[in-house]
């Protein structure tokens, strides 16, 4: 059994698209028809819908060497977006850039860039000190867009140290490119051409204006590129940079351009790394996001969730409180780093409630390249009447794991899913009752992709969210130790709420990827009142 076609060129892909909210079509689906069916798209072609665990975890496991991207993924990917980086690269190719790359993502070289977390938050304060200052009950500030501020800077700076000072209203080639993409809504027409697109991937080349702003981002992240490796070179050979050009993604670049290094990159290559990462990582979602794969935390990813975790606090004061709470049992002093990863536990359900409410990327598609069986955990009847616990896959077949309707699925997380609930994640550590235990992601959540090409930057992500969140709700002391690892309880001090209530709309605003905004306003803005704490 599967869903009808109601249309001989697009099959059901209109539907999906123009539905407010596509995980809730697939969890239909699948509530109707099975954990995994087939769905008809554009001119007769079929993509199979995984939402069974079993079938999910050996999709991921697979993905490098069967389940490859899509053509329309390649070809945006390596042809007009960022060439041969580690968003493009398949098999031995992507496994060597991957290993390259790996160290400059570990655990320490993130403990490491904790100053540059804090440096940016303090950088936000002084911003929005003088204007809560002037305003006794409050201030209104439109959230979304100093998310956006703080989440490129921070990424620029750790990942590559190229400051973009967009924080202090500076404007770039990159920054007024991001923020045009930003502004412009999908149309029917833009629609249309990537419908049409993954059968006919060169429509992509027909020179919109939409397109026209995608090639002038490469643009400008090619010479960003290209200044960054002849800056590092440079303090390389001046004795300069020894710390930077360690472990940092920059010097790690470098050290695999040397033709006789053991992970040799091309010239090619190490350009794509750069332009690939965090600072263009997410253009290659458009508007149809389920082309790309989320390798890399990305400014779009950050500052989406950032926002989501003030809407919701937002929307519950008490949320607030318990955080309070929780920070000061610190006392005067600031919690070290190792207190943030593992003594913060409401802190940490916060940010895992929301990656799972909110995946910044809502779905992942993939080809087969060579015929597959994939296992099921719970038997689907075939159209013939049969009973089978395994799938037969052919070679080009299109899969599509849904990440947003997984992660809210009722069918694997209880009734409650669909609320935001940071507690289920102590139910969650104790003892997981759901079939969402089944999935192997990151705390059962498929926000950051799973397997081989897992996302390299989760823990950079995880980093950001945590600190920049932690500094929304705590407030640093003034004192000589501007980089302590620590930002200590802001909500002491301040609190954040709707000028309307916590009954104010959300809705969605599609653009590159879905953001949220308040219903009413113009573009993806969410405007809060933040007032200090009487």
């Amino acid at each position: 059994m599967a869903p009808q076609s109601t249309s001989r060129i697009f099959g059901l892909s209109r539907e999906i698209m123009e539905s407010p909210d596509s995980s809730v079509v697939y969890e239909d689906w699948a509530a109707r028809y099975g954990p995994v069916y087939e769905i008809p798209v554009v001119f007769g072609r079929k993509k199979f819908v995984l939402t069974d665990p079993k079938a999910l975890v050996h999709f991921y496991q697979s993905e490098r060497s069967v389940y490859v991207r899509t053509a329309i993924a390649d070809f945006l990917s390596g042809k007009l977006y960022f060439g041969r980086g580690v968003l493009w690269a398949e098999g031995d190719m992507h496994k060597r850039q991957r290993k390259a790359l790996t160290p400059a993502f570990s655990n320490a070289a993130i403990r490491r860039l904790t100053a540059v977390f804090y440096n940016s938050t303090y950088k936000l304060k002084s911003f929005w000190d003088p204007t809560l200052e002037s305003a006794p009950d409050g201030a209104i500030i439109e959230v979304q867009e100093w998310m956006n501020r703080i989440a490129l800077d921070s990424i620029g700076i750790a990942g590559f140290s190229h400051d973009f000072r967009y924080l202090e209203g500076q404007q770039s080639a990159v920054t007024t490119a991001f923020e045009s993409l930003q502004a412009t809504r999908t149309t029917f027409l833009s629609e249309l051409i990537f419908m049409l697109a993954f059968t006919f991937p060169f429509l992509l080349s027909i020179p919109t204006p939409r397109m026209r702003l995608f090639w002038e981002l490469r643009r400008s992240l090619n010479v960003i590129a290209e200044r960054l490796l002849a800056k590092t070179r440079d303090e390389q050979e001046n004795n300069v940079a020894e710390g930077l050009t360690d472990k940092s993604v920059i010097g790690l670049l470098l050290k695999a351009e040397v033709p006789d290094a053991e992970l040799y990159m091309t010239q090619e290559e190490v350009v794509a790394q750069v332009q690939c990462s965090p600072f263009g990582r997410w253009v290659q979602r458009i508007s149809l996001s389920n082309f790309a794969n989320p390798n890399l935390p990305g400014y779009e990813t950050t500052s989406v969730s950032l926002t989501w975790a003030l809407i919701e606090l937002a929307r519950h004061p008490e949320m607030q409180d318990k955080l309070r709470e929780e920070l000061t049992r610190f006392g005067p002093g600031d919690p070290t780093w190792d207190q943030l990863v593992s003594e913060l536990h409401y802190l940490d359900a916060l940010v895992l409630e929301v990656l799972r409410m909110y995946p910044p990327l809502p779905e992942a598609l993939r080809e087969a390249a060579q015929d597959d069986v994939i296992p099921l955990g719970t038997p689907i009847v075939t159209p013939s009447g049969e009973l089978v616990s395994s799938i037969a896959i052919a070679k080009g077949s299109v899969i599509l794991a849904p990440t947003r309707c997984i992660n809210r699925s009722e069918a694997l997380w209880g009734p409650d899913a669909k609320e935001f609930k940071p507690e289920r994640w102590f139910e969650v550590k104790k003892e997981m009752k759901f079939p969402a235990k089944d999935l192997q992601g990151h705390h059962h959540l498929l926000t950051f992709h799973d397997g081989p090409r897992t996302c390299l930057g989760k823990s950079f992500a995880l980093a950001a969210r945590h600190f920049i969140v932690q500094f929304l709700i705590s407030h640093p002391r003034r004192n000589s130790q501007e980089y302590k690892a620590a930002l200590f309880v802001l909500v002491r001090n301040f609190v954040f709420e709707f000028p309307d209530g916590p009954g104010t709309k959300i809705e969605t605003h599609t653009t590159i990827i879905p953001r949220p905004k308040v219903v009413g306003q113009s573009g993806a803005k969410v405007p809060l009142r933040v007032g200090r704490v009487e």
